[in-house]
């Protein structure tokens, strides 16, 4: 639906572009399942785990799941190779936040973006950068929304100074890489 639903209201040369290629269905539903289970998903099912079990259990799916994707982003530009998909821009979302929201706030801290997944954050800077994301991104906003929305999880209120790794830093394509 949102491929063409919304053709009228953008200009002409950016209509009929998709997101959700035919020929790739089937890999983004496959790859779409397993990272909202255990990373879009994940972060919320370890966040709010009211038991120390789950709360592992779903940290370390979480993780797994991140160094899977870290794999994966290790030899292709984007989840499936060098065309953006609508994979790339739903993990984007929880990738985003991950550093400055679910890294402390929900306490998936076994690694940070920053500083435990080179890919990844190759990987995050180049959406990050592309024209007209970057102007969708309020991380003050998204800082506050959680910090002072989850009384039960944060119940003095106080948001953290960081808003994660410098997004507009410059991006080294894989096949630059000097490592």
């Amino acid at each position: 639906m949102f491929n063409t639903a919304f053709d009228e209201l953008v200009a002409p040369e950016y209509r009929g572009i998709t997101f959700y290629p035919d020929e790739l269905k089937e890999k983004i539903d496959d790859i779409n399942g397993w990272i909202y289970d255990t990373v879009n998903n994940g972060v919320y099912k370890a966040g709010f785990a009211s038991a120390q079990s789950a709360y592992e259990e779903n940290c370390r799916a979480l993780f797994e799941s991140l160094e899977r994707i870290e794999g994966i982003l290790s030899s292709n530009e984007f989840l499936l190779g060098t065309r953006l998909t609508e994979a790339d821009l739903r993990l984007f979302t929880t990738i985003l936040r991950f550093d400055p929201v679910y890294h402390g706030h929900f306490k998936c801290n076994l690694k940070q973006i920053a500083t435990g997944y080179p890919n990844i954050l190759r990987w995050m800077r180049e959406v990050y950068q592309l024209p007209g994301i970057k102007e969708t991104v309020n991380m003050e906003h998204i800082k506050k929304h959680y910090y002072m929305s989850h009384v039960q999880i944060n119940p003095t209120q106080v948001v953290p100074l960081s808003n994660g790794p410098d997004l507009d830093s410059p991006i080294v394509k894989p096949a630059a890489r000097p490592y």
